[in-house]
């Protein structure tokens, strides 16, 4: 099957089920479309235990698996998505709150990182079932970052105060490229195993951090910085926006191939085109024009994520005996997370102050997406994958549909209706 046919048939799913969702389910754009392509899937599961003859399970996962879910967000998707959000952020906000962004997006993940993997490994290990710790901590590295894709998106449905949230989108922003870094670092320990395991030590440890991350930020403000000289000099929409286009598709290729942090060059790139582009180089027709196509860009490819994440069922159910153990990750996750949010803004408070009831909207809107579940696809084939592959898309199929539909009142009861603080 070519891979127009396959986007054909993403993008007309997507479509359909976004249309049955929105005249008859009404919920959330993208987490109705997590809830009926699971439904979908499940459903095929089903017919194919009645009936295994029909082997319509067989045929469509043939064809999820000529999709390779972590290629395509990892080094594709994402780059459009991070760059659209980074764009529409408020770069005053995030720039106020820089500090407890920064914190948050790096102690709080390796808080999480460390709580997750610990607990993990002491659950399975009572339970009987043979996981190394150092795997425990690649399971923690994945799941601890907050995915900026579904945070960003639970946005647009729930009145979220102006100050939480700008901390919310800074910190899934910018930790998500933290969490990666912290990913492959924990995967090479883990694939080096044993006596080899020291060859990364902390000079390797900081080698590779500073090269993701801060030749991703240097990376970002250079692409930034160039695609606003281009636009600056010129007034045509057309060209402005393909040159917007250009500048996420050339620094995210670059990004990989120098073997830096492509999703935060991402973050970088947009919040300065969103910033100093917007206000000084672009006309008010360009402003709209550049706006619109991204905000386009971001509804289409979220619709397409989504769909898929709830599609994925269908390759992750070959391991679906271990999916139990996602309900004791469940709250492992909730648990580190509120240590992960508790502890930064402890530090923090003696400087700053919070939004009341900012602490149980930061732990509950932390939500995990589509990244979480493409970097347990991206391991490598080891007699562990099943087992972390199983536990992420159960936590993340409870983060999106459970904490996601639950936000809403959640941030009524906690912060209250109409607040602006």
């Amino acid at each position: 099957m070519s891979i127009f046919t396959i986007a054909a048939i993403l993008v007309g799913l997507s479509a359909l089920f976004g249309y049955i969702n929105h005249r008859i389910f009404h919920l959330p754009h993208t987490i109705g479309l997590v809830v009926m392509a699971l439904a979908a899937s499940l459903s095929i599961i089903g017919f194919d235990l009645i009936n295994p003859s029909l082997q319509i399970g067989h045929k469509v996962t043939g064809v999820l698996r000529q999709i390779d879910f972590n290629e395509t967000l990892m080094h594709g998707m994402l780059s459009f998505m991070l760059f659209a959000g980074a764009l529409h952020a408020d770069f005053s906000a995030l720039r106020t709150r820089r500090l407890t962004i920064g914190v948050m997006a790096g102690l709080g993940t390796l808080i999480s990182t460390f709580v997750v993997g610990a607990l993990m490994w002491l659950v399975l290990g009572l339970l009987g079932i043979d996981f190394p710790f150092i795997w425990a901590l690649v399971f923690g590295a994945l799941i601890s970052p907050t995915d900026p894709v579904a945070v960003l998106s639970l946005f647009k449905t729930v009145d979220v105060p102006d100050t939480l949230q700008a901390k919310m989108a800074g910190e899934s922003l910018f930790n998500d490229g933290v969490g990666v870094v912290v990913f492959t670092v924990v995967v090479a320990i883990a694939l080096a195993g044993g006596e080899n395991a020291g060859d990364m030590g902390a000079a390797g440890i900081a080698e590779l951090f500073l090269t993701e991350v801060v030749g991703g930020t240097v990376l970002g403000l250079a692409a930034g910085y160039i695609g606003y000289r281009a636009m600056h000099g010129i007034d045509e929409s057309s060209l402005e926006v393909l040159i917007t286009l250009a500048l996420v598709m050339v620094t995210y290729a670059l990004a990989l191939a120098l073997h830096m942090s492509g999703p935060i060059a991402m973050v970088v790139a947009g919040l300065f085109i969103g910033n100093r582009g917007v206000k000084y180089a672009m006309s008010e027709q360009t402003r709209d024009d550049v706006l619109t196509f991204w905000t386009l860009i971001d509804e289409i490819l979220n619709s397409v994520l989504f769909l898929l994440i709830g599609l994925e069922v269908l390759v992750v159910a070959e391991s679906i005996d271990l999916m139990w153990v996602a309900l004791l990750a469940i709250p492992v996750t909730l648990f580190a997370r509120t240590l992960s949010v508790a502890i930064p803004m402890a530090i923090l408070s003696p400087w700053r102050t919070f939004t009341k009831g900012a602490v149980p909207v930061l732990i509950w809107g932390g939500l995990r997406g589509g990244i979480a579940v493409a970097l347990a696809l991206s391991l490598p084939d080891t007699e562990f994958k099943a087992t972390i592959l199983s536990i992420t898309y159960g936590v993340v199929l409870f983060s999106i549909i459970v904490q996601g539909l639950s936000v809403k009142p959640l941030v009524r009861r906690m912060v209250g209706p109409g607040r602006r603080p």
